[in-house]
């Protein structure tokens, strides 16, 4: 018995053994069965927010995520799934869009469930997954201008190349294939594809590439599957849209309509100083500018003390037109002007340059509206246009051609302006230029209109020796 007890004991404590270490082994099998199939081994996932990027990438835009990415940090949530759609846009705004994804505390997913062109192509290779939508693109990021014309500057072309290399190597994604999206010199062989991306061309991926060569982690065709591919069926989804102000903000921050209402501004008030508009073209200045500010303060660019600066610079310019100050106050409220408009905006040189353009527009269409209505403007309530012709009956002075030839006293020393007294009457006279006392003696020997000249009568000396 003792025996079997010594056995049985130790017999019980190893099927104990392994029937622990079995169950051990099956719950978290049985448990990762019961689990959907996602692209990240993460937790149960609470909250989601879905953050459209739509349309044209601007510095508008660059606000709105960020606002958008500040409250889904302050909410703890677990994804944020950027809606992406355009076709580009400003490559300054792409890069702080990007490095604001990489720098955020909530993972993030892009789904591309269109185009990501250009500059969206970068955003979308900061996130921490790509799921694309069957016939989406992404690719085609070549720099090109305001007016669509492909830039060859080779520094610019460097430079964002470089960029869409790191985006892409941390997300453990080919570099190489990253730059023939940008720089069309470069050649790119795509075994997995069967093809090779050659000179002069721009590569661009299609979902169902972009899968195969690793610049996607999933396909999926709805935002449901998005959910589901990183298990968030279950988790509440806030969808963060723009307000209808940072909508209006992000059109008027537009390189184009910025330059439009610099031109509105300065040619509708230059106008109305000029040429009568019945107040319209002040109305359109005063509204354009309000509406340059609007946007650059909506969007976050400018502050109070830009429209300070500005509203400072226009009180100076009044002050200069009513009280002259040999231009000191034109010169500094230009000045404040100028830096009122360059400080509200992101890009000070795009502003620089649009303020500039609009400026010279400004100049043409003021110069046409003069030609065409004259000068009737505010100026003309400090110029005296009406003439009184004498041929009309107008006399501006009383003759005094009568006093020519005559002798009267100096009242006052003429230097060389003066009074003197013919007769009864006191008269305002000059000298030829010398200094004549008063109590000189004096003949007139000049009139011409008002002007009345006088000569000393120096007394000779008669006396005998």
């Amino acid at each position: 018995m003792q025996w079997k007890r010594i056995i049985g004991k130790p017999g019980r404590g190893f099927l104990y053994l392994i029937l622990t270490a079995f169950l051990l082994f099956s719950l978290p099998a049985a448990y990762a069965e019961d689990q959907p199939e996602t692209g990240d081994n993460s937790q149960s996932v609470r909250l989601v927010y879905v953050v459209p990027v739509h349309q044209k990438i601007e510095t508008g835009l660059q606000k709105f995520l960020s606002r958008a990415f500040a409250e889904a940090e302050s909410v703890h949530a677990d994804y944020v799934v950027l809606d992406i759609n355009t076709f580009g846009g400003r490559l300054d705004a792409a890069i702080e869009i990007g490095e604001l994804i990489r720098m955020s505390e909530v993972r993030t997913v892009a789904f591309i469930h269109g185009k990501a062109v250009s500059a969206g192509s970068y955003i979308a290779l900061n996130a921490d997954r790509i799921v694309m939508e069957p016939g989406s693109t992404i690719g085609s990021a070549s720099v090109v201008d305001i007016a669509g014309n492909e830039v060859e500057d080779p520094k610019i072309i460097s430079h964002w190349v470089s960029e869409m290399k790191a985006a892409a190597q941390a997300g453990n994604r080919d570099p190489l294939i990253a730059e023939g999206m940008v720089d069309k010199n470069v050649v790119v062989p795509l075994p997995e594809l069967n093809r090779t991306k050659e000179k002069g061309e721009i590569l661009s991926l299609t979902a169902e590439e972009a899968l195969v060569v690793g610049y996607a982690d999933h396909v999926a065709g709805a935002l449901n599957e998005v959910l589901s591919f990183i298990g968030a069926e279950e988790a509440t989804v806030v969808t963060f849209d723009p307000t209808p102000a940072e909508r209006l903000a992000r059109f008027l921050t537009d390189p184009v309509v910025m330059t439009i209402l610099l031109l509105l501004g300065i040619a509708g008030i230059a106008i109305e100083l000029f040429v009568p508009g019945f107040g319209v073209p002040g109305i359109v200045g005063v509204a354009s500018f309000a509406l340059y500010f609007f946007g650059h303060y909506v969007a976050g660019f400018a502050g109070f003390e830009d429209i300070a600066l500005f509203i400072l610079g226009v009180a100076l310019m009044i002050v200069e037109i009513f009280v002259p100050g040999f231009g000191i106050f034109g010169i500094a409220g230009i000045i404040s002007l100028i830096c009122g408009v360059v400080l509200a905006a992101y890009n000070t040189k795009q502003a620089f340059a649009s303020l500039g353009i609009a400026f010279l527009i400004a100049v043409v269409v003021l110069a046409i509206v003069i030609k065409f209505f004259g000068y009737k403007g505010v100026w003309n309530r400090f110029i005296l246009r009406d003439e009184q012709k004498s041929e009309e009956g107008y006399t501006p002075t009383a003759p005094k051609n009568h006093l020519l030839g005559k002798v009267g006293t100096s009242l006052t020393p003429l230097r060389p302006a003066g009074t003197i007294r013919i007769g009864d009457e006191n008269v305002d006279v000059v000298s030829r230029g010398e200094f004549i006392s008063a109590g000189s003696k004096v003949k007139v020997i000049l009139v011409e209109g008002p002007r009345v000249v006088v000569s000393e009568i120096k007394e000779e000396n008669t006396g005998t020796q």
